[in-house]
């Protein structure tokens, strides 16, 4: 190598692909998730006053708190596929019932008491700590221009114990991804009802999967109708055709292409090493049960 040559992180031993960013992004997921679905998480948010009829009560404050008091207009923006009236429903009283800094302790808490009862034997295990210490260093890199709700997780305070780090870590990591994803929608012109609706037409996930955000039947049906305009789906169906497959790939290849970069950054080796790290974690979750068997992120489907 000449002394003009710059070897830049995690480059020393060969590039991350972006296959590779997929397949954290599938092991790291079911951890962040657990926010969602857990009942001590729920458990906790009933305790600041949020409602227990449903999970999305304590969703839109939990995943939006980073981001402080913000408006339902900011949230609709930051989240994207859910309906404009679905997130006021749930955002308008939320920091009237408590406030960020509060619900940022509390989900905290909960994570906390779900992987203590998840793990179980495993929080002793030292492959925990190397884990959460290699995901602190990806989501430390990331690069969070452009990236609102990565920048606002990013920029909140590491707790100390390993398996709230490796937590954190994942949500930062997932944001960032999440983040990038947007943008991709944005530049395949695609607005988030017609995102919805072209993912369920390649089946990331069914139709009744999405009605989870909020969107009306004559929503949805107008949204489909400018996508068969566009070529992208069956005009006698709901089925993608060629071109709107096409579509779904170039926007998932430029998602795993956007989320490089805290794995670029990280370093092949330490890549791998960290994905080899967080079976068990995975294994643990994905095997209470505590997640529903379908997603609506088409984690495996696309």
């Amino acid at each position: 190598m000449s002394e003009n040559e710059v070897v830049r992180p995690g480059e020393q031993h060969g590039p991350v692909e972006p296959a590779q960013a997929r397949r954290l992004w599938h092991l790291l997921e079911p951890l962040h998730a657990v926010l969602y679905f857990a009942p001590e998480v729920f458990e906790e948010a009933g305790a600041l006053g949020y409602s227990a009829e449903d999970r999305w009560s304590s969703y839109f404050p939990f995943r939006a708190a980073p981001l402080g008091p913000v408006s339902a207009e900011a949230v609709t923006s930051a989240f994207y596929s859910f309906r404009p009236g679905t997130v006021a429903r749930y955002i308008d009283d939320a920091w009237k019932v408590a406030d960020p800094e509060a619900v940022l302790a509390a989900r905290l808490r909960g994570v906390d008491r779900a992987y203590r009862k998840l793990f179980g034997d495993l929080m002793d295990d030292p492959g925990l700590a190397e884990a959460a210490a290699l995901a602190r260093r990806a989501a430390e890199a990331a690069v969070t221009a452009g990236r609102p709700l990565a920048a606002a997780n990013a920029a909140l305070e590491w707790p100390s114990e390993p398996h709230l780090q490796l937590w954190q870590a994942a949500t930062v990591l997932r944001e960032h991804r999440g983040d990038g994803h947007l943008a991709a929608l944005l530049v395949a012109d695609l607005d988030p009802t017609e995102a919805l609706v072209s993912f369920a037409a390649i089946g990331a996930a069914s139709v009744q999967r999405f009605e989870s955000r909020g969107w009306t039947r004559e929503e949805w049906a107008a949204a489909r109708e400018r996508l068969a305009a566009r070529g992208l789906i069956e005009p006698d169906g709901d089925a993608a055709t060629e071109r709107g497959r096409e579509l779904r790939r170039r926007i998932e290849q430029d998602t795993d292409r956007l989320a490089l970069g805290p794995w670029q950054a990280l370093g092949q080796e330490s890549t791998e090493r960290l994905a080899a790290l967080l079976g068990d974690y995975w294994v643990a979750v994905i095997g209470s049960g505590l997640l529903p068997s379908e997603s609506t992120l088409g984690i495996g489907k696309a």
